[in-house]
């Protein structure tokens, strides 16, 4: 494909959305697809290149969302196109427990090299988030000869039976799916906007909260894992505040208790660093990484320091897909692509304009209590004026209305209250702007 088979990167519409090539496969899916499964904007994608998706009726829309933070470099992006294609053409499978392959083993090195931390590092990969956090807390229970893992409000880990009870919010996620895995305790997270201590000694404070709840309430001796979200994702975009992470990882060190960074959404370049625990100088014990690894292929891995990742026995560790000689090529070329094309540095840019943008909106309507989040990884709450009280109607609105404008945003939130912003950090500024000028289009209608 040339750059001119590429779609432009612009917002066009030539039918209401959902269009009538979209509503006619939206009454297939209802037939065919089980209902248990959402969906953010009902349209069907024929194309998708870099920050434009493009529905089977022909209209371009901007994707603000990047396949929940996925396609982070862009969606098809070219050089993982390339890589894929060249792949394919050689072998699809073998099982790297089978008989391995140099892809994995690159993109291992990758990993351990990238990750913060100077220590010695080995990884392993798997096919999902969920399916790498499972892995960590395995590994973890494993080296530490402990069952207990610790984890806070308002987290999302993952779906299956495991991830689920690691997960905080009932619905969707939870409700009716138990029952779940035990020796798993929950600890308060200290959600800024909402704590209803001093703002000024939040992070202490809530240090001092968790600790003693693990101490006496699980023991310090009993803990395998502590398994935290650098930003909260799908919990509403909440960055713990400065000097809670840290002072939760020296606890942990202090109690030979595995420091676990759930790096799924905010890793790959999501914040303005590679890893989001680097705006704070951390070292994690083990990192979980997935979504923007890959380019859109499915690929997920765990990191951590190499005495931990070797104390389980051989055969231990595995799975049928995991690493995948075409995932592992299409994560080859997005490491090159961040590394080359500087996309770390585009993603702090992508969010100064983000920043800008959304509180000059917050000046304007007191119906945004709060704008967070870090680098091209950001949010705003909806509350009702003059309260911190959620308001999920307001942001209902607004989402429908950016929608039949072309332009998809994602929600979030324990609260059903948060808008957030996951755009393919190679977004043209231009086309970022049109985006944020048709969100301040829907709080003008409200």
């Amino acid at each position: 494909m040339t750059s001119q088979d590429r779609l432009p990167q612009t917002r066009h519409l030539v039918t209401e959305i959902p269009g009538p090539k979209s509503m006619a496969a939206m009454a297939r899916r209802k037939e065919a697809v089980s209902g248990g499964l959402g969906m953010a904007i009902p349209v069907i994608v024929s194309r998708a290149h870099d920050a434009i998706i493009e529905d089977i009726d022909g209209n371009r829309i901007i994707d603000l969302g990047a396949g929940i933070g996925v396609v982070t470099v862009g969606n098809s992006a070219p050089r993982v196109v390339k890589a894929v294609q060249e792949a394919v053409e050689k072998f699809t499978h073998t099982n790297f427990t089978t008989a391995p392959y140099l892809g994995y083993i690159e993109v291992c090195e990758a990993l351990n090299r990238l990750t913060p931390g100077k220590f010695a590092k080995k990884s392993i990969l798997q096919n999902s988030g969920a399916e790498a956090v499972e892995n960590a807390i395995k590994i973890a229970r494993h080296y530490t000869k402990r069952p207990a893992v610790v984890v806070f409000e308002h987290a999302y880990h993952g779906r299956t039976n495991l991830t689920m009870a690691l997960t905080a919010k009932n619905l969707p996620y939870k409700d009716g799916f138990g029952p779940f895995a035990n020796e798993i305790y929950r600890m308060p997270m200290p959600y800024s906007y909402r704590w209803l201590g001093n703002p000024d000694t939040i992070a202490q404070d809530a240090l001092d909260m968790v600790i003693h709840k693990i101490e006496k309430e699980v023991g310090a001796h009993n803990v395998a894992a502590i398994l935290i979200e650098p930003v909260v994702g799908e919990g509403g975009f909440i960055v713990p505040p400065v000097g809670f992470m840290p002072g939760l990882q020296k606890f942990a060190t202090e109690n030979k208790i595995v420091f676990i960074a759930d790096e799924v959404q905010s890793g790959f370049a999501r914040t303005g660093k590679m890893f989001a625990v680097e705006h704070e100088g951390m070292e994690p014990d083990m990192i979980v990484s997935a979504k923007g690894i890959a380019g859109g292929l499915p690929l997920a891995a765990v990191t951590a320091r190499a005495e931990i990742m070797d104390s389980s026995h051989v055969g231990g560790l595995g799975g049928t897909y995991g690493g995948n000689p075409i995932a592992c090529a299409a994560a080859l070329a997005v490491i090159e692509m961040i590394e080359e094309e500087k996309l770390v540095e585009r993603a702090a840019h992508v969010g100064d304009i983000l920043f800008a943008a959304l509180n000059a909106l917050k000046v304007k309507y007191p119906i945004i209590g709060e704008v967070r989040g870090r680098g091209a990884m950001v949010a705003i709450e909806l509350v009702h004026a003059g309260t911190k009280d959620p308001n999920p109607e307001a942001m209902a609105k607004v989402i429908k209305y950016c929608q039949s404008k072309g332009v998809l945003i994602l929600t979030a939130g324990t609260y059903g209250n948060v808008i957030r912003f996951l755009p393919p950090v190679v977004i043209t500024d231009e086309l970022l702007k049109d985006a944020l000028g048709v969100l301040a289009e829907g709080f003008a209608s409200l």
